[in-house]
């Protein structure tokens, strides 16, 4: 059913929102993908705060118009899903881990900090650790030497003892 104008105005209206906010963009072709599997990759999208939408090209143009996302525009053409993030690895992360699992769904370009990249470097973005495993990462390391100190301690309490234990009386 086609949209009518107020229609269209909202639906421009709510992506330039969401770009408005957003770090990255992803664009990917899903010509011939299922509708179940469609359900499973925007549930995986919603978990991970990714909008994503299958959404008219021509909306979107007019959305990005005179934003950061701009030049992407001439890669919009053909059946698109758009993956919109506020996190910069999101977007690209939800829809690459989809994409190996099938291969329907195929990864077509995206954008980050204003400079357009096409699928290997989309890819590449999408493999970079997120912001929770890096801190989890930093956190190991910042107790690691803590850690260690306070089994030493402990193991050097628990010789004391047995030694003490040891001598006679």
């Amino acid at each position: 059913m086609p949209l009518n104008r107020e229609d269209k105005q909202a639906v421009v209206a709510e992506v330039a929102a969401k770009v408005a906010q957003a770090q990255t963009m992803v664009l990917a072709e899903y010509r011939g993908i299922t509708v179940g599997d469609l359900t499973r990759l925007r549930a995986q999208a919603r978990e991970q705060q990714v909008y994503l939408r299958v959404l008219k090209n021509t909306l979107v143009r007019r959305a990005v118009a005179d934003t950061p996302f701009a030049s992407l525009t001439e890669q919009m053409t053909g059946p698109l899903i758009y993956g919109i993030s506020e996190d910069a690895i999101a977007a690209a992360k939800v829809l690459h881990t989809f994409a190996k699992s099938n291969d329907k769904l195929v990864i077509r370009s995206g954008i980050y900090e204003g400079k357009v990249m096409d699928q290997a470097a989309v890819q590449a973005l999408a493999t970079i650790p997120s912001r929770e495993e890096l801190l989890a990462k930093l956190l190991g390391v910042m107790q690691a030497p803590i850690s260690g100190f306070a089994r030493a301690l402990a193991a050097l309490s628990e010789k004391k003892q047995s030694e003490a234990q040891s001598e006679p009386a």
